[in-house]
């Protein structure tokens, strides 16, 4: 079974997802963001959800983990929970 390993921010809007995609985009750190925005309780590890298997988080959300290039920062990516800026730290 395939499992990955992704950091990712939660916000309520995608305006607020753009803004500190951008953020990302010219440096900023990771963790320290999604210490500062996220609505995740992953927040307080800088988003770190840890490793988990395919199929354990929502689809649109797995499907960027296991589809897209990882070290990337994804999205916005909507889900019912708000808006995921996702980045795969490594996936197997």
């Amino acid at each position: 079974m395939a499992s990955a390993c992704a950091l990712h921010i939660l916000v309520k809007t995608e305006k607020q997802a753009l803004e500190i995609k951008a953020q990302l985009d010219n440096g900023a750190n990771f963790a320290a963001l999604a210490k500062k925005h996220s609505l995740c309780p992953s927040k307080k590890k800088g988003g770190d959800l840890g490793e988990f298997r395919r199929g354990q988080m929502v689809k649109a959300f797995d499907d960027v983990v296991f589809k897209r290039p990882v070290l990337k920062v994804h999205g916005p990516i909507k889900t019912k929970f708000g808006y995921h800026l996702i980045k795969t730290l490594y996936r197997n």
